[in-house]
């Protein structure tokens, strides 16, 4: 069953151009970990205000892998300016017929 993880980045009005900059330039690392399948940065148009960072994975342990496995960041000047993140985990459910 495949696993998506999404991140919702919750910033400050402005930093639009910064969020995408970043992604943008976001090392290529992932791509090549076991079991990713896809990425996609969604920025907000209506009806919520952060962008959503979507990855598709094999399975929940390949990202649970991954995730374990990266450098933590230093966060605390983002979260100083007002950015924050939520992390959420969905299983794709199958439907039949």
């Amino acid at each position: 069953m495949s696993f998506v993880n999404i991140t919702a980045l919750t910033f400050p009005a402005g930093a639009e151009k910064e969020i995408e900059q970043r992604f943008a330039a976001r090392k290529k690392a992932v791509d090549t970990a076991k079991g990713f399948q896809e990425f996609e940065l969604l920025r907000p148009q209506f009806g919520e205000d952060r962008y959503f960072v979507v990855t598709r994975w094999d399975s929940r342990e390949d990202y649970q892998a991954w995730s374990d496995a990266r450098p933590a960041g230093n966060h605390a000047d983002d979260e100083q300016r007002g950015m924050s993140v939520e992390v959420l985990g969905f299983d794709v459910v199958p439907l039949e017929g």
